[in-house]
């Protein structure tokens, strides 16, 4: 069966798709744009933004991906920190006045009705650029930084990851993400690499969305965790939507830290757990939990090699949580300079900043970033105690404010649906936590605020706990 692409209002075999796609690069090539030229994209996950993305491919464009929805001020300054030719959006993209730009609907109506030059999408010059594409890390922990990456080594990333996850030419690919980030363009672009059917949905109509899946006989869901529990939420309330996941056959994770509590709430729902896994911007896909494999986030794919390091700088053996450091060979070229040129990476030992920890079989389980604060004389790390509670049914966050006396002072948020007193958390949590490392503050929200990425938003509970001070 041919490869489809569904969406709300279309479906396009992946043939017409490349039709699509070849007519718009020939519209772009009349514009001036080039083997090398930097373009700026800002579209929805649409039908438009698919088939304007592989006819950037086929030209040889280098892509910069920026949110749909960033603020206009900062969408001019990664088109001048980028040194883009063009930009293109569509409708809903905040831009400026002054933004000079190329409408996508502009692209669909040159290309409608032309025969194309070329009779097949070609990427292979797009492969040899060091800067194919730049997707900017998430800024959940600092500024984002424009993360530039190598076509060849993020298609061969990919395919790694298809390779593991097993997707099958056979598959409905249901990626409930946006498109713009390394999440999102992963799960698109695997579909083209496998030859697989996928579904452009609409991810923020999560009941919508849900219809569609089951219409389309979706047998692949990629989402981030908040995405799963909104999802479990509305079949809670509507129990006719367990149907529309019938065809499932494996529920992936990723973005963001899993709540065992939501895996197994999955497991009762749908059969199926929640299938974890790691990877970063600059890394690319990294570890995989498979249906044959559901244990932490998985080994890592084919060719990438992981370590955990401790604080002295000994290699720590299985059990042990030290830094994550993985050998990648699909690493990142570099970081985009203020000026658009590139400061290049090492292709060694690559440092995440993450900690975790491999299991005897060679499993990953990542634990948090590793980011430490001082209180009263002791080194915390924060998001390993939120690890700790995590196992234990408490879903939390944990702010460090400054304080002059202790060091710290630590406000811990809970994400509880059923508002229940901050008293009772505070004595779950102070019942599995030594003193040292107990909150000061415990306030309980009904959600995290989210990123677009479907992150938990840290720097945002960040000035909440400033505010609340």
């Amino acid at each position: 069966m041919s490869a489809k692409l569904f969406a709300p209002d279309v479906t396009l075999t992946f043939e017409e798709l490349e039709q699509r796609a070849l007519c718009t690069a020939d519209v772009l090539r009349d514009q001036g744009l080039g083997l090398g030229d930097r373009v700026l994209l800002k579209v929805d996950n649409s039908v438009s933004y698919l088939s304007t993305l592989l006819a950037l491919m086929h030209v040889g464009a280098s892509v910069v991906l920026v949110d749909h929805q960033q603020k206009s001020d900062d969408t001019t300054q990664a088109c001048v920190r980028s040194s883009v030719k063009m930009v293109i959006v569509d409708d809903d993209a905040p831009i400026s006045n002054d933004q000079e730009f190329v409408h996508c609907y502009e692209l669909a109506v040159g290309a409608c009705g032309r025969v194309p030059t070329d009779s097949a999408l070609d990427f292979s010059a797009w492969c040899r650029l060091p800067d194919s594409i730049i997707m900017w890390s998430s800024g959940s922990t600092g500024e984002p930084k424009g993360v530039v990456k190598n076509g060849g080594r993020f298609l061969k990333n990919l395919q790694r990851n298809a390779d593991l996850v097993g997707h099958r030419s056979d598959d409905v690919l249901l990626p409930l993400l946006p498109f713009n980030h390394q999440y999102g363009i992963s799960m698109i672009l695997i579909a083209w690499l496998v030859r697989c059917s996928l579904v452009i949905a609409p991810y923020r109509r999560l009941d919508r969305a849900l219809r569609l899946a089951g219409m389309v006989g979706a047998t692949v869901v990629d989402a981030t965790p908040a995405t799963y529990k909104s999802i479990l939420n509305i079949v809670d309330r509507r129990s006719a939507f367990v149907g529309t996941f019938s065809d499932v056959r494996m529920l992936c994770s990723g973005a963001a830290p899993l709540d065992p509590a939501l895996s197994r709430q999955a497991l009762d729902v749908y059969g199926l757990p929640l299938l974890d896994s790691y990877g970063s911007t600059e890394m690319g896909n990294v570890a995989f939990a498979t249906p044959d494999n559901p244990v932490g986030t998985g080994r890592p794919v084919e060719g990438i090699s992981v370590r955990i390091r401790g604080e002295n700088g000994a290699l720590l053996p299985a059990g042990e949580i030290g830094e994550i450091e993985v050998l990648d060979p699909d690493l990142m070229e570099g970081y985009l300079g203020p000026d658009g040129t590139v400061t290049p990476v090492a292709r060694e030992w690559y440092a995440t900043n993450d900690f975790g920890y491999l299991d005897p079989a060679g499993n990953l389980f990542v634990a948090g970033r590793k980011t430490a604060v001082h209180r009263n004389g002791y080194t915390l790390h924060p998001e390993i105690i939120e690890h700790t509670l995590a196992a234990q049914g408490c879903v939390a966050m944990i702010v460090a404010l400054p304080c002059d006396r202790r060091g710290s002072t630590l406000v811990f948020y809970v994400e509880d649906e059923q508002k229940r007193e901050p008293a009772h958390w505070r004595d779950l949590i102070n019942s599995v936590l030594p003193k040292y490392e107990q909150p000061n503050r415990v306030s309980v929200l009904e959600r995290f605020p989210l990123n677009r990425n479907g992150k938990p938003n840290r720097k945002e509970l960040e000035q909440l706990a400033l505010a609340e001070n």
